[in-house]
């Protein structure tokens, strides 16, 4: 996932992955909503064929494959500028990805609100009981219905690959299968770290989901001191991430290689042929992490072999 290198020129960090990282063999890269698009401008390459047939040799001619799209984003936001532009992104990198044959693109479900998002997740408060049943119904439903249908028509071969992640509509089994029934084209993106925090159990979440279509792989570490004192909710996160109850971490800071290996193939059992490391480490620099995450990965895989 190039998300972390968005400083940088595509050559240069093809470059770079190419001389410390040879393991890695496939890309996904962002092209719209929140994230930069410093390596994928989706527009120019929807509106010159000639441009997208050089950008994709570029990437292929040094033995990389790209596996996603990612247009993460907030298509439900109250804002309804923001939410248009997050929607277009969306529909158009599905747009880009027919063009390419890439066949998943990645997003999240949205969280919609009245000023600002309002992420339901229960009723702790009486204003906040059934929310999420309205919010899903108004706005989730009908949205993902109808985006299913538009990718379904204009990009047979895709799966949309939802990540189930906290503050928004989808974010664990119960709410992504109410998104599975919105339409067949529609899977789960699956990133470990985030269960981890919230308790839940990714290898039972990968075994029960309805469709797994993708996953980014990073890590967590808690701080138990400071959770004990704050617990898993302490709203200063991001924050300070020493004093954090918890924080991303590089594969393998929190899990051993054997429970990543267990993992990976738990994902095989579901179909996902590409999962990508995620680099979101506070305190690791991102070239760093990504050479240790594919390290733990190279050793699972010489030690099943």
């Amino acid at each position: 996932m190039t998300e972390a290198f968005g400083d940088r020129p595509l050559e240069a960090v093809l470059d770079w992955l190419a001389e410390a990282v040879p393991v890695v063999t496939d890309l996904e890269l962002s092209s719209g909503g929140y994230a930069p698009t410093t390596h994928c401008d989706r527009r120019l390459l929807l509106g010159d064929a000639a441009e997208r047939d050089r950008w994709r040799q570029g990437i292929e001619q040094r033995g990389f494959r790209i596996a996603a799209l990612n247009a993460w984003g907030n298509p439900l936001h109250p804002d309804r500028e923001l939410a248009d532009r997050h929607a277009a992104d969306l529909r158009e990198t599905i747009l880009l990805a027919a063009e390419l044959g890439v066949d998943r693109v990645l997003a999240l479900a949205g969280c919609p609100g009245d000023v600002r998002p309002r992420f339901a997740a229960g009723g702790w408060l009486p204003y906040l009981e059934g929310e999420h049943e309205r919010q899903w119904a108004e706005a989730g439903a009908p949205y993902w219905t109808e985006l299913a249908e538009f990718a379904r028509r204009e990009h047979p071969d895709l799966l949309i690959c939802i990540e189930l992640h906290p503050g928004t509509l989808v974010y664990n089994v119960a709410t992504f299968s109410e998104l599975a029934a919105a339409g067949e084209n529609l899977a789960a993106n699956v990133d470990p770290s985030h269960f981890f925090w919230m308790q839940m159990d990714p290898l039972a979440v990968v075994a029960r989901l309805p469709r797994v279509g993708y996953a980014h792989l990073k890590d967590v570490v808690f701080d138990e001191h400071s959770l004990a004192l704050n617990g898993l909710l302490d709203h200063r996160w991001p924050g300070d991430p020493r004093a954090a109850p918890w924080r991303f971490a590089t594969v393998g800071r929190g899990r051993s290689a054997s429970w990543w290996r267990t993992f990976l193939d738990a994902l095989a059992a579901r179909g996902v042929e590409t999962a990508a490391i995620e680099h979101e480490d506070p305190l690791l620099p991102v070239e760093e992490g990504i050479v240790e995450a594919a390290q733990v990965f190279a050793a699972t895989t010489e030690a099943a072999a």
